[in-house]
């Protein structure tokens, strides 16, 4: 589930050479699946060839592989688009995502007391896709798999901070700003101001914003895979900005360490 703006330089999509023990086509094609979803998930072949400095014979090859298997489709206008095959894996990805997560987000609800989540910025929504929930009685509860518009949520502050302005504009005109609550963020000035903050406190608040007397925290993961974002999430009350000055520390250390073991988990090329 890739974020909206591209997380992978051009000099480490570059196929022109394939990394010792690759198969030449096979990062090209994946090179090529990338560069479509930075674009926005279709584009013509030239743009590819463009891009990707590969000549239009060899891409027309690939992408005609690509298309035979479900992973790209033609569109009438004979651009080519991301493919519906491709969701089954990332939904697959994801669920993988979030399992790996769990152990840290259950540190999480240990330390601070309330409920962990992990999510992930799929397309212009934010989906949730790993959960611990607090122990206390009054808790947080937040359906994994559920969808969520980002600028009513800490997560979404905390994945959209360092996307360019003009991607967060696009992405706010494409979704809308509609109120959750009185204290939602509903001007595209208002959320981009947000984001500075995010970016000069080094984490994201949502006071209020989703569902009134609840307040929650949430950082990026580092360097991962795909663009993520932990969490916790709890009742106003408790969720102070004492609390929030204990909480947060841990909340980085604990995204630190899932980010390393991400990186640990991924096969050297």
């Amino acid at each position: 589930m890739p974020t909206s703006s591209a997380s992978t330089t051009d000099a480490a999509k570059s196929s022109a050479t394939p990394a010792s023990g690759g198969v030449q086509s096979l990062e090209r094609a994946f090179d090529l699946l990338e560069r479509m979803a930075d674009a926005g998930g279709e584009v013509g072949l030239s743009e590819l060839s463009a891009s990707s400095g590969l000549p239009l014979p060899t891409i027309h090859r690939l992408m005609r592989t690509l298309v035979a298997c479900g992973y790209v489709r033609q569109q009438p206008n004979r651009r080519y688009a991301l493919g519906p095959r491709l969701i089954r894996l990332g939904e697959s990805a994801s669920r993988l995502l979030g399992t790996w997560a769990r152990p840290y987000l259950a540190r999480l609800v240990e330390e601070t007391g309330e409920t962990a989540n992990m999510a992930l910025l799929d397309g212009d929504e934010i989906v949730y896709v790993a959960q611990v929930p607090s122990k206390h009685s009054m808790r947080m509860f937040t359906e994994v798999g559920r969808r969520v518009l980002p600028h009513s949520t800490g997560v979404g502050k905390a994945l959209l901070a360092h996307t360019p302005a003009e991607e967060v504009r696009a992405l706010l005109a494409r979704t809308g700003m509609p109120a959750a609550t009185e204290k939602t963020i509903t001007t595209p000035d208002g959320f981009l101001d947000a984001l500075e903050e995010v970016r000069r406190a080094g984490y994201a608040v949502d006071d209020n914003e989703q569902e009134i007397g609840v307040r929650c925290l949430a950082v990026p993961v580092p360097d991962s895979p795909t663009a993520a974002a932990i969490s916790i999430s709890g009742p106003a009350g408790r969720v102070t900005e004492a609390a929030t000055e204990k909480i947060v520390p841990v909340l980085q250390q604990v995204a630190a360490e899932l980010s390393e073991a991400l990186a640990t988990s991924a096969p050297s090329a």
